[in-house]
């Protein structure tokens, strides 16, 4: 049987539709493939669920590549715990605060901020937030702008890294699909080349500079910016910020910038030196050659940051010890996800899901269209749900063996389930992200999600203009378009508001 019709469908909705009324990517993926495994075995509850366990979950766990991935998520988990108990990222932004004396540079420096934080998503908005907030005050910025800055620079730049937590599952999610497909190209090699047609992220990152250097506000943003600028009021009257600015420790005494520089460093020398070694970027990277090199990139940065904790004496060893193993418990809740994900993308394989799709669409649908198609439903999905990495988790297993069907560009196809994804991670009310951004300005949620909402919509419609170019072209140069089209509509809409207020 090479597919179940619409039957095999159900799985990958019942993951949806759970994903948007439990917003549990845990509970939403082991129920799409429970569903999937009953349906095969003729509705018989207790040999789907032995089945599931024994023939879709442990096969995961016993697979070698599997288990490479999981342990590593657990050594990056550790290092980014690291990361963000020592400091050194509040410290780097504390030390340059002294020269920033204007609203563009307040902004760009938030901006970079973000970017050096890109080891950790969720740790971006609590380490660039509330460093920056009495800057924005002093300046009369918005903390809705704030808010803005810090979530454009948390997922949408840990999506781009291809050797952080995000990077790592997104690869295992390739490679469970390529396996399926017979397909030996590298999940490392794919993700670079995916990198450019990850058009929403990367207009994401830099809408920001944009903005900040045209001086371009509107919608909800431009009344925010209007209000502290003419009042001084931080928040509207109604507004109910998540975190007061005195309930955060912006800044510890003793921590220093190199707590986060230099064990940066030694992540970029040692597995870039090994992966030299191996060939980069002259010859294709194995997957498991990468993953060992990353392993122990990680384990050295973190050996540097303990060294330096210890003699700067910012904690004691054994609390360190904790922070360490902490972070990589942290990582649990991933490594499960992940598992699910591939489970779920085989139950999906096995049923015919995206057999059953090609058929459909086959003849009906011209292949150039299909990656804005993926786009949409991923921005659909995540926006509903809240999260990216369970769009992902349910988008992939469909959209590449679509891709290979159709004759479609698969590395835009790629590039669509994974803009589509961070839209809602970046947008949605409900995100984790959106709400540590939040969190992190000191601002009222509904606030910064109505501010920001305009500023993703229009990267949105621009993004979906590259996907349906890319997929005509399949070309890397597609993003130059989308950033042309980006910085052209954002200076359009500046001379316009100059213009109306001149007028005014």
């Amino acid at each position: 049987m090479e597919h179940m019709g619409f039957i095999s469908l159900i799985p990958p909705i019942i993951a949806v539709i759970l994903a948007i009324i439990t917003k549990n990517v845990v509970i939403s993926l082991f129920s799409g493939v429970f569903i999937g495994v009953l349906i095969l075995s003729g509705g018989n509850p207790l040999e789907a669920t032995m089945s599931t366990i024994g023939n879709y979950i442990y096969p995961q766990l016993s697979d070698g590549y599997n288990a490479g991935i999981l342990v590593l998520l657990f050594f990056i988990g550790g290092f980014v715990s690291l990361m963000e108990n020592s400091g050194g990222g509040a410290a780097l932004a504390y030390n340059t605060i002294k020269y920033i004396n204007s609203r563009a540079k307040a902004q760009i420096s938030a901006w970079i901020g973000g970017l050096i934080i890109f080891f950790s998503d969720l740790g971006t908005p609590l380490i660039v937030g509330p460093v920056f907030e009495k800057v924005f005050d002093k300046l009369k910025i918005s903390r809705e702008k704030l808010a803005w800055i810090i979530d454009s620079t948390a997922s949408p730049v840990a999506v781009l890294i291809p050797f952080i937590g995000w990077g790592v599952y997104i690869m295992g999610l390739i490679r469970n699909e390529f396996d399926l497909l017979n397909i030996s190209a590298s999940e490392f090699n794919t993700l670079i080349q995916v990198i450019p047609f990850q058009f929403y992220a990367i207009l994401v990152v830099i809408m920001v500079p944009l903005v900040t250097l045209t001086k371009l506000e509107f919608g909800p943003m431009a009344k925010a910016e209007k209000r502290i600028q003419e009042t001084g009021a931080l928040y509207w009257p109604e507004s109910k910020p998540l975190r007061k600015a005195d309930e955060h420790a912006t800044y510890t005494e003793g921590s220093k910038a190199i707590l986060i520089w230099l064990p940066l460093l030694v992540l970029f020398t040692t597995l870039f030196g090994l992966m030299i070694s191996f060939g980069f970027p002259f010859e294709q990277i194995a997957g498991q050659d990468f993953r060992i090199s990353l392993t122990t990139a990680y384990l050295f940065a973190a050996v540097t940051i303990i060294i330096l904790m210890l003699f700067f004496k910012i904690k004691k060893f054994n609390a360190i010890f904790d922070i360490y193993t902490t972070g990589m418990q942290r990582m649990t809740y991933v490594a499960v996800t992940l598992v699910l994900a591939w489970a779920l993308g085989t139950i999906i394989s096995d049923m015919g899901a995206a057999i059953y799709i090609v058929e459909m669409i086959e003849g009906n649908i011209p292949a150039f269209i299909i990656p804005a198609l993926l786009f949409i439903v991923g921005v659909i999905i995540s926006l509903a749900s809240g999260t990216s990495w369970g769009t992902f988790a349910i988008m992939l297993p469909i959209a590449i063996p679509m891709a290979i069907a159709l004759d479609a560009h698969l590395l835009v196809c790629i590039g669509a389930v994974l803009s589509g994804g961070i839209f809602g991670d970046h947008t949605s009310p409900i995100s984790d992200t959106t709400l540590l951004s939040s969190t992190g300005a000191g601002t009222d949620h509904i606030d910064h999600v109505k501010t920001q909402f305009p500023y993703a919509l229009l990267n949105a419609v621009i993004t979906l203009i590259g996907f349906i170019v890319a997929g005509i072209t399949g070309s890397a140069w597609t993003l130059l378009l989308a950033v042309a089209l980006l910085i052209v509509t954002v200076i359009v809409l500046s001379l316009f508001q100059n213009k109306k207020q001149r007028a005014a």
